[in-house]
């Protein structure tokens, strides 16, 4: 019998081991937990090196997201300097890094927005937590068959949040194509996170220059900020520039090495 490996992430321990153990029930199924992004890349690392890779991967939809006050905050990169810090982030990686695991997001409630950006990080499944233990093991299997598999009551939903994010990003591509190669080049380093002195020295440039190029892409973006600047690269599908070592970064307004 061929067995399915599947690695539950869920910052909530009590839930992740209960998951875990019912899962573990299954005549065909292998499972481990982890606790966050980082720890569950290090357990696909690891299982990869061992020559018994994941199949499945289920990945809380709130994963690292902090409830302060009331609102939702989304910490920053921890030591472990993955960068990855929540649910949808991980996804994407692992779409990216790791094609053959496939991956299914678990919510506690049907968000529209939220399952539509799932299924562009590369989701294959958005299943609600208390959903029965035979459909989330049908959605396991059916994943594995390359299916997607979407609660009916969210597919206007996320149908609509595609076409509106299609748009966005058909505006941002038309606005990035305004760019001069240089200022792309400029802007490919601000979604980066680097800074103008770190921006001068990769591209043999003043910071007299650079700055300008900056003021130059914020007024053609028609943005007023970096961090706008960066989420509308983004959406149009700008990737950064490679850091160097050295090169000074900017977080959270600040610059750091």
């Amino acid at each position: 019998m061929a067995r399915i490996r599947v690695l539950v992430v869920d910052d909530h321990r009590i839930f992740a081991e209960s998951l875990a153990a019912a899962l573990a029930a299954e005549p065909d199924v292998d499972v481990s937990a982890a606790g966050s992004g980082p720890a569950a890349l290090r357990a696909l690392e690891r299982a990869a090196a061992e020559g018994r890779g994941y199949d499945v991967l289920l990945v809380d939809a709130e994963l690292g997201i902090l409830t302060a006050g009331g609102a939702h905050t989304v910490p920053g990169p921890g030591p472990e300097g993955t960068g990855v810090v929540d649910g949808i982030s991980l996804v994407a990686g692992v779409s990216s890094g790791r094609p053959a695991v496939r991956s299914v997001v678990l919510a506690e409630k049907d968000d529209p927005r939220t399952a539509a950006r799932a299924l562009q990080a590369g989701a294959s499944g958005w299943v609600a937590k208390d959903c029965s233990l035979q459909r989330l093991l049908a959605v396991i299997r059916g994943v594995l068959r390359d299916e997607t598999h979407l609660p009916p009551a969210l597919l206007t939903g996320v149908l609509r949040e595609l076409t509106a994010a299609r748009k966005h990003r058909t505006e941002s591509e038309r606005l990035v194509e305004s760019l001069t190669p240089r200022e792309r080049e400029v802007l490919r380093c601000m979604v980066a996170g680097l800074g103008r002195k770190a921006v001068a020295e990769r591209l043999f440039l003043s910071p007299h220059t650079v700055r300008t190029h900056m003021q130059n892409v914020l007024g053609k973006l028609g943005v007023h900020s970096t961090l706008a600047a960066v989420a509308l690269a983004r959406r149009a599908g700008v990737g950064p520039a490679e850091q160097a070592l050295g090169d000074v970064v900017e977080r959270g307004g600040q610059l750091a090495q």
